[in-house]
């Protein structure tokens, strides 16, 4: 398997080259398949910012603890879940999904009631957690589809996301910065490309119960 093989040549990239930039082409691909990612419901609660202005990434490196990878990368992608769900959600997810299946949205009614039903008897915590968790699905698609394309990627959670909510203006939208990553072509002197990959064995990591 090719993807097996894309697996095995990723690694989280710690130093970018910053003369490299990821292409409009390919950065449209990696658009795709994070928007084919799965998500609870299919609501997708989140929105994914691309940034690619150096100057607004200088003050995000200084809230994610002076890490280079920030500025040094072609762009920086910040995944951020709703921190408020409202019923509109969900009726827009059903708006949408009569148009595209060109099916009368009254159809969708008893499945919206439900959907409702299960957010509305969730406390705030688990709301914030469930659409956070969301964002990480799209996280695995971004980095798989990178490795394809042979960009390098690297997830990051060492960032202060109270400041980047702050920054990137995301309170007023309801929304909260969750996991970033960056994306771009690893320096020759990324000492970490030369690093042997760790990981547990498969027969340590996997347990095949039958019953």
């Amino acid at each position: 398997m090719n993807f097996i093989k894309n697996l095995e040549w990723r690694h989280a990239t710690k130093k970018f080259d910053s003369s490299k930039k990821v292409s409009s082409e390919n950065l449209e691909l990696i658009k795709k398949a994070i928007q084919l990612s799965p998500s609870s419901y299919g609501l997708q609660l989140y929105k994914v910012l691309i940034i690619e202005s150096k100057a607004l990434r200088e003050k995000l490196k200084a809230a994610s603890y002076g890490q280079s990878q920030i500025t040094e990368a072609s762009h920086l992608i910040v995944f951020c879940n709703y921190s408020v769900v409202t019923e509109k959600h969900i009726e827009e997810y059903f708006a949408l999904k009569s148009q595209i299946e060109k099916v009368d949205i009254l159809d969708y009614k008893g499945y919206s009631e439900f959907i409702k039903a299960d957010i509305n008897n969730k406390s705030q915590i688990e709301k914030d957690k469930w659409t956070s968790n969301q964002t990480y699905l799209a996280l695995g698609n971004l980095l798989n589809a990178c490795a394809e394309l042979k960009i390098d990627a690297c997830p990051m959670e060492g960032f202060d996301a109270k400041e980047y909510n702050k920054i990137l203006n995301l309170d007023e939208q309801g929304l909260n910065s969750a996991v970033i990553a960056t994306i771009g072509y690893r320096s020759a002197n990324d000492s970490t490309r030369y690093a042997k990959k760790v990981r547990k064995s498969t027969e340590s990591l996997f347990e095949l119960r039958n019953l």
